[in-house]
């Protein structure tokens, strides 16, 4: 007889994440193909549209639908906050690759949204899309009572502002150049990338109905990956190509960026990684097989590492 934690380790070696990435990507791409379409000022929306369909594996959205399964809902419940998350995602994008930013000239694969369509269209686009993205979400969520609702929007909002991604990139730029300790670097991780990892997985788990203490381990789980994320990102910068990245390589180091293998090396970096990745696995023990989708994920960003 398998014991749970055994079944849960038969259940993730036999989950396939890839179709399951695939699926879930091509049905957030087709609705997210409907949402933006085409449209005067024309300018604004093909800048909004480079951006948003310039491909990515779409981990955001199916975090959020992952979420929502873990806490015994469906896809369809989370898909539009699914679509609500790209859009929020593909805003910090556009505003971290601005020379005001991060300043830099490539994401994924191709020229950033302000090397082609300027630096004030690549604003205003990114504006566009995190107002767009909350709208979406009212206007195409179904079947979700309105207390839900309001909580999902209470944390998306929190989550992309000062309490997140836009509070994390202000320390982040403030600490260019300038030594910094270990709690003030996991506060920029945990809020300019790891924000919008929360956000997501909590918000699927709040549109399912998951009860408290389902939603406390989600969002513990997704704090810990959410940190761990950035991490990986911190050592691929140091280790890979533009072509693997989509990105610029060994951008953090030029610009002098507070990071993980800055501070700590890259050895002691992969080990945090790999202990924050244990941990957050160990959050979801409890829910059983439901959780498998978010234990591979979770296996997936440590795999990145190597």
């Amino acid at each position: 007889m398998l014991y749970s934690g055994e079944l849960r380790a038969e259940a993730v070696a036999e989950f396939d994440l890839a179709e399951y990435l695939h699926h879930r990507q091509e049905i957030v791409n087709n609705e997210l193909e409907r949402a933006v379409l085409p449209a005067y000022p024309e300018q604004l929306f093909d800048s909004m549209r480079y951006s948003l369909m310039s491909g990515g594996k779409r981990l955001r959205p199916a975090l959020c639908i992952a979420g929502c399964e873990a806490g015994g809902g469906t896809a369809e419940t989370a898909l539009a906050c699914a679509c609500a998350l790209e859009m929020l995602h593909t805003a910090t994008l556009i505003h971290d690759d601005l020379p005001a930013m991060d300043n830099d000239d490539y994401r994924r694969g191709r020229l950033s949204n302000h090397k082609v369509f300027g630096e004030a269209i690549a604003l205003l686009a990114g504006d566009a899309l995190l107002a767009y993205s909350l709208e979406f979400l009212m206007l195409n969520t179904r079947g979700v009572p309105p207390d839900r609702m309001l909580r999902v929007m209470q944390i998306l909002i929190q989550m992309v502002g000062v309490d997140g991604a836009v509070g994390g990139q202000v320390v982040d730029l403030s600490y260019e150049g300038r030594d910094i300790d270990l709690e003030t670097l996991e506060y920029i991780h945990t809020h300019k990338t790891g924000a919008l990892l929360v956000a997501a997985v909590v918000t699927g788990a709040v549109l399912a109905g998951a009860d408290e203490d389902t939603i406390t381990r989600l969002r513990s789980y997704a704090q810990k990956l959410g940190l761990a994320f950035q991490i990986v990102d911190d050592i691929l910068d140091v280790t890979s190509t533009r072509e693997v990245l989509g990105k610029t390589p060994h951008k953090d180091e030029q610009a002098g960026k507070a990071t993980f293998p800055r501070l700590l090396g890259l050895d002691a970096s992969r080990r945090r990684a790999a202990e924050l990745i244990t941990d957050a696995k160990r959050d979801l023990a409890p829910l059983g097989v439901r959780a498998v989708p978010l234990l591979a994920i979770a296996d997936f960003v440590g795999v990145r590492m190597s």
